[in-house]
């Protein structure tokens, strides 16, 4: 899908979104701008692939830090490595940066597996990515999960560990 069928879409199903055009941000510290002007809660997006070929996409609140580790334990992936930019851009149509939940509906179905971190429940809205990181768009969280799941890609809402700080 291109974002402009994206957005004709969530039209379609009367979900209204918020959009927001900025300059490129690769990492969540270039956005902190973009959390200010654009309400909801922003993410953090990780392409992974597990030991066994597999790959995955968590998506966790922008301002929290990942344990890969943890994460493979409760999901029963095995050991997590970050998935290569080509591997990305064949799957998920997108390349490093614009990594976004949006872009699992231009994988095949389960070819990627879709985790959210279950503090977006409480979310009136989450703020992705719509396919580039030059823009920022904002919709509600169930509507998001009931559009990727339409689209074949089933949600996963888990309780993902937080790094232990010693």
């Amino acid at each position: 899908m291109t974002e402009d069928e994206i957005y004709r879409d969530f039209e379609q199903r009367g979900v209204a979104l918020d959009k927001l055009e900025h300059p490129a941000v690769f990492t969540v510290e270039e956005s902190a701008a973009i959390h200010e002007a654009l309400p909801g809660a922003h993410t953090k997006n990780l392409f992974l692939k597990d030991k066994s070929g597999h790959f995955w996409l968590i998506v966790l609140p922008s301002e929290r830090r990942a344990d890969l580790k943890a994460f493979a334990q409760v999901l029963g992936a095995g050991k997590f490595s970050f998935g290569k930019a080509d591997d990305m851009e064949r799957l998920l149509g997108v390349t490093p940066g614009a990594v976004t939940p949006l872009a699992v509906v231009n994988a095949a179905p389960e070819s990627v597996s879709l985790v959210f971190d279950e503090s977006f429940r409480d979310a009136a809205r989450i703020a992705v990515h719509p396919l580039r990181n030059t823009a920022t768009i904002a919709v509600p969280f169930y509507d998001l999960i009931a559009f990727l799941g339409e689209k074949g890609h089933a949600s996963r809402i888990v309780s993902l560990p937080e790094p232990v700080v010693v």
